[in-house]
């Protein structure tokens, strides 16, 4: 078993160590192994740090390298690990400003020291995976994206009327720099592995590499199939201007129809401008209250163009469909209702990962990113609500538990230290 612990680590590990079984150096070896995760922050429990939980599980022992945290934020599982923090940690302000430090990221992940460390496992959507890797060391990075501020979504994030002007002119001073810098770091990365198809091609796209794809962890025994049609549209999410949170909001006004959404973040009071009497805006809200709202909504909407995006899962573990833009990771977790036509899209999704039986519709995809599409696939979802088994659709969401990204996690990393050890002789 990897790094000692608990009795669940172990078997978990032994599911792992198996599709490498009778190499000689295997158990002795991975006792004495000495490991470090790397994780951008942690501020907050989202997608991220529900992956960072479950290597936590696996490596008990190891050593967490953050640039920020906020005490409270995260799980107990991830409080309880041997935590190190950079420099930025001190700053004043630091855990409500962070965000405003990121030129210095690369500088300050560059400065954790991880001399003595066998295997380096980062997760990381901005700069862990640029972590300085010790001779002789393993590095597997779990890459939920390239840098999207620099790269694919940097207008998103820093064109016209989405940041300030200080802000947008220091960013297109720093944009070219922190573009090299992140593809130069990634010859400090053995292995990618991405939590998508979609990410997987930007990784080939912007660094020349390769990578495997483990789908993110659903943790499906927190939700409960719901009863009835349901009550209202819902929305989980970020508030982050590519979420599009907007379209949602004004489709709903549109069709008068009601919409509750979870979350928070900087666009909020532009977004409570756009709404109209039937939006409400719940903040956050606890895991358990969440799993109540997934099984009492009529169906989620999810507009933005995702990475891989769990919360349509959630929402399947809980019987509801999603009403999803039909491009990045929607296409490998919905299954539409309709062959997709549009501008940049395909004809269908692409859920070959999941290993679901069932190809039983579990969602509308739409195929451009405005208000007209949107409301047309709402349209199309109340007239065809039947088709929507909320067997099938917690049938497919199983397909991408927790457990099974636990045991492919393991066995990736297993099989990598058994070729990295083999070549070190």
């Amino acid at each position: 078993m990897f790094g000692g612990g608990g009795s669940s680590a172990a078997a978990e590990y032994t599911l792992g160590w198996a599709a490498v079984e009778g190499k000689a150096w295997a158990d002795e070896d991975v006792k004495r192994m000495r490991v470090a995760l790397v994780h951008d922050w942690l501020t907050g429990m989202r997608g991220g740090e529900r992956c960072l939980e479950v290597f936590c599980e696996l490596f008990p022992d190891a050593t967490l390298f953050t640039l920020v945290r906020v005490p409270g934020a995260v799980s107990s599982r991830i409080e309880g690990m041997r935590v190190e923090t950079s420099v930025l940690n001190r700053f004043p302000g630091i855990a409500r400003y962070y965000r405003a430090f990121l030129p210095l990221f690369p500088f300050a992940v560059e400065r954790f020291n991880l001399e003595g460390y066998d295997l380096i496992l980062s997760s990381s959507h901005c700069v862990a995976k640029g972590v300085r890797v010790p001779p002789g060391a393993l590095h597997a990075c779990y890459i939920f994206t390239p840098m999207r501020y620099v790269w694919d979504l940097y207008d998103d994030y820093f064109g016209p009327g989405r940041a300030g002007l200080p802000a947008r002119g220091l960013m297109a001073l720093l944009r070219r720099r922190f573009q090299r810098w992140d593809a130069a770091t990634a010859t400090r990365v053995h292995h990618f592995v991405a939590i998508s198809r979609h990410v997987a091609g930007r990784v080939r796209r912007h660094y020349g590499r390769e990578a495997s794809v483990i789908y993110p962890p659903v943790d499906t025994a927190r939700f409960r199939v719901g009863d009835g049609p349901g009550e209202f549209y819902l929305a989980v999410s970020a508030f982050a201007p590519y979420k599009r949170l907007d379209l949602a909001i004004e489709a709903c006004n549109t069709l008068r129809r009601p919409l509750k959404i979870v979350g928070r973040g900087p666009d909020e009071r532009k977004l409570r401008t756009l709404a109209g009497p039937t939006v409400e805006f719940l903040g956050p809200r606890s895991d358990e209250e969440i799993a109540t709202l997934y099984a009492r909504c009529r169906a989620l909407l999810f507009p933005g163009l995702e990475d891989f995006g769990i919360v349509p899962l959630e929402a399947m573990a809980s019987g509801r469909p999603a009403i999803a833009y039909g491009r990045g990771g929607a296409r490998e977790t919905v299954i539409p209702l309709r062959m997709l036509t549009g501008p940049g899209t395909a004809a269908a999704a692409d859920t070959g990962g999941s290993k679901t039986a069932s190809r039983a519709p579990t969602g509308i995809l739409f195929a451009e990113q405005t208000v007209e599409s949107l409301v047309a696939a709402m349209e199309e979802f109340e007239a065809n609500r039947t088709c929507f088994e909320p067997k099938a659709l917690r049938d497919h969401a199983l397909g991408f538990d927790r457990a099974v990204f636990k045991d492919r996690v393991a066995s990736f990393v297993a099989e990598r230290w058994v070729e990295h050890a083999g070549g070190r002789g």
